[in-house]
């Protein structure tokens, strides 16, 4: 008798190893985006801010990295490089390698008044960018040297214009100068423009009465206006600021559609993956959100304002356009 020949298994095994290996490899491709991201961080973090040490931005800045650094557990650190309004800072990021372990912390400068004040510059404030979060909203806060007999905008405006071309504003940054530019058109005065390197000696003019008037940073402005050295108008936000309550803004004080205020964001170099700036976005908004970090901001002077990557690219280009169309209006001139 001979026996039944018994049917092979040697295919049956190998499609079946061929089915696991294919829900394996299935598997290991579905957890590479997570893989990815929880490997993010694996070194040092570098916050390139645009402007110098002290300040409210670069305040933020640090008491963001120190934050960070604990929150996603590797070093994060601040370099400040404020040459050139910005300028140096914001190429070195747009140039970085795209893997958002070079951030930069830019401002209104970077992302919005350089188009305007400068003929040229080596970086686009849009595509060279992956805007990660705003991180704050800074008002400027109409400032009046404390001898000058005007104790509202009201009486500020009715003096300018009894008194034309006599009163001196001073201009140590680009939003300090466009600001009072605008007021000036808006309210309908003639001030003269008194250039300086930064609002900081403009401000020791302002306390001597070497000029008159200064729209600077409530940061720089608050502790003069407090000790009563100074006389704090109205703020040029479009709501009051939470630094500076008791002041009214300049549209509510009688200068209508009157809004203007500076701003500090996050941003990654082009190209930087998606579910890593999604992770920055999310981890800075956490941040952003907690109560005694909101406070220490709003003490320097500056609101809380986080956003998703997608309302901050959208913030840049509204903001780019604002300022190009009012430092028109205002004629001033590329540098």
């Amino acid at each position: 008798m001979f026996d039944t020949p018994r049917p092979s298994t040697q295919p049956r095994r190998s499609g079946r190893r061929l089915a696991i290996s294919a829900l394996l490899a299935a598997g290991a491709f579905a957890t590479l985006p997570a893989l990815a991201q929880g490997a993010y961080p694996s070194k040092p973090i570098r916050l390139i801010v645009s402007v110098g040490a002290g300040g409210a931005t670069d305040s933020l800045a640090r008491r963001l990295a120190d934050r960070l650094s604990k929150s996603m557990n590797t070093p994060v650190y601040v370099e400040n490089l404020p040459a050139g309004s910005g300028v140096i800072a914001a190429t070195t990021v747009a140039k970085a390698a795209p893997d958002d372990y070079t951030l930069l912390i830019g401002t209104n400068t970077t992302h919005a008044g350089n188009a305007s004040f400068l003929k040229s510059i080596p970086y686009d404030p849009v595509n060279d960018f992956e805007p990660v979060s705003r991180l704050g909203i800074a008002a400027l806060v109409l400032t009046v040297n404390s001898s000058l007999p005007a104790n509202t905008v009201p009486e500020f405006i009715a003096y300018a214009k009894a008194n034309p071309g006599k009163l001196a504003f001073g201009a140590g940054t680009g939003s300090a100068r466009l600001a009072s530019e605008m007021l000036k058109a808006k309210a309908g005065i003639d001030m003269l423009s008194v250039p300086y390197k930064s609002n900081a000696p403009a401000l020791t003019d302002l306390r001597g009465g070497q000029i008159q008037v200064l729209l600077g940073d409530i940061a720089l402005m608050l502790p003069h206006i407090r000790s009563g050295a100074l006389k704090g108008l109205a703020v040029s936000s479009a709501r009051r600021s939470a630094s500076m309550p008791e002041l009214p803004t300049l549209a509510e004080a009688g200068v209508p559609g009157y809004e203007l205020v500076g701003f500090i964001a996050a941003f990654a170099p082009a190209k930087t993956p998606q579910p890593i700036v999604q992770r920055l976005n999310e981890e800075i908004g956490r941040i952003l959100r907690d109560k005694e970090f909101v406070d220490s901001l709003t003490a320097s002077g500056v609101d809380a304002a986080p956003t998703s990557p997608e309302q901050l690219r959208e913030w840049v280009i509204s903001e780019t356009r604002k300022w190009r169309e009012l430092s028109r209006a205002a004629g001033i001139e590329p540098e």
